[in-house]
């Protein structure tokens, strides 16, 4: 009997209509482009502004998307899991939202949380329910609308991020392409690192956190910037030797897109151009579970079937890894 593997089949993904620009952001906080552009890398960053809509809404539009790209039938969907930071609420999933947003009915649904790492160990997830044999569509999405934990008074973080959502079709295949391999690590020694401090049940919502703005996403930025560097181009670097990848036989890296510098670095460590690093930091900013798939929706007119592609990401947790997939088709007639 031959391998059953799980392969990227299609492709959607979603960015609302305002763009917020490095100008606006220089109002509200004491910075400016050139000092953006210099240490972040974005140029501007697109915000879910209408009332009532939440990352939902942005999962929506991207998963909707894919399946009309696909021709999928919403009574042939599986599973739907999405990968988020910033949940409609705390309860339902955001993943039943869209089951219901959609029309699936014979899907389960639920959410994944390992923040920016969280699309990358999605992707594992997807593969290995393909693998036991007894699911044939599944759709994975990364989502988050990041503006609704950022502190738009806080120079360090408010520049950085953007909201947006992108999601994959994941199938069954007996060809050699496909997800081929993961290495996924979590250490959660990062906690002071970067979280949130209210919100949970550690320390739950009240007047007082509310006022001394603890429901916004805190980073220590030096010390996250020193420890994503070394882990995801460690990670790259060691799943390209354990599947025998060379800068040669490597056709894409496509990194998380949290920092221009930490993307160089990761390219510098692989030995690879930056030509062949997929980049989209400076239009959408950092998406977090989003800024894998959206890299693949923004760039998928440039993949062909058998293309070698590196995913890594580093989060909050901290999370990161690496996920060596062969490219199941040819972008072009897709996109």
């Amino acid at each position: 009997m031959d391998k059953i593997n799980a392969v990227i089949t299609g492709v959607g993904g979603y960015i609302p209509d305002y763009i917020l620009t490095n100008d606006e952001i220089s109002k509200m906080v004491d910075t400016n482009d050139e000092w953006i552009m210099t240490r972040i890398g974005v140029k501007e960053r697109h915000i879910l502004n209408e009332e009532g809509l939440g990352t939902s809404y942005l999962a929506r539009k991207a998963a909707k998307q894919l399946m009309k790209k696909t021709g999928a039938n919403p009574d042939d969907i599986d599973l739907v899991v999405v990968a988020t930071t910033t949940p409609d609420y705390p309860f339902p999933s955001t993943a039943s939202i869209l089951c219901d947003k959609l029309g699936l009915k014979n899907a389960f649904a639920f959410d994944l949380q390992a923040a920016c790492s969280g699309f990358l160990y999605l992707m594992e997830v997807a593969a290995n329910f393909i693998r036991s044999g007894r699911y044939k569509k599944i759709i994975i999405v990364g989502a988050d609308k990041m503006s609704s934990i950022v502190d738009y008074t806080d120079r360090a973080t408010c520049p950085i991020f953007g909201d947006g959502a992108a999601a994959f079709m994941v199938e069954p295949t007996t060809e050699d392409v496909g997800i081929m391999d993961s290495i996924l690590r979590t250490d959660g020694k990062g906690l002071p690192f970067l979280h949130m401090k209210a919100g949970g049940s550690v320390c739950p919502a009240s007047d007082f956190t509310v006022y001394n703005k603890m429901h916004y996403l805190h980073q220590e930025g030096r010390t996250v910037f020193k420890y994503a560097v070394s882990n995801m181009s460690d990670v790259s670097a060691a799943i390209a030797e354990k599947n025998g990848l060379t800068k040669d036989s490597i056709d894409w890296i496509v990194p998380h897109q949290a920092n221009i510098r930490i993307i160089e670095a990761v390219a510098h460590r692989m030995e690879v151009p930056m030509e062949k690093m997929l980049v989209d930091i400076q239009r959408f900013g950092n998406t977090s579970a989003g800024t894998l798939p959206l890299c693949i929706w923004d760039f998928e007119d440039k993949l062909k079937k058998g293309d070698n592609i590196i995913f890594t990401a580093f989060g909050a947790g901290f999370t990161w890894g690496a996920v060596y997939v062969k490219w199941g088709y040819d972008g072009k007639k897709e996109s």
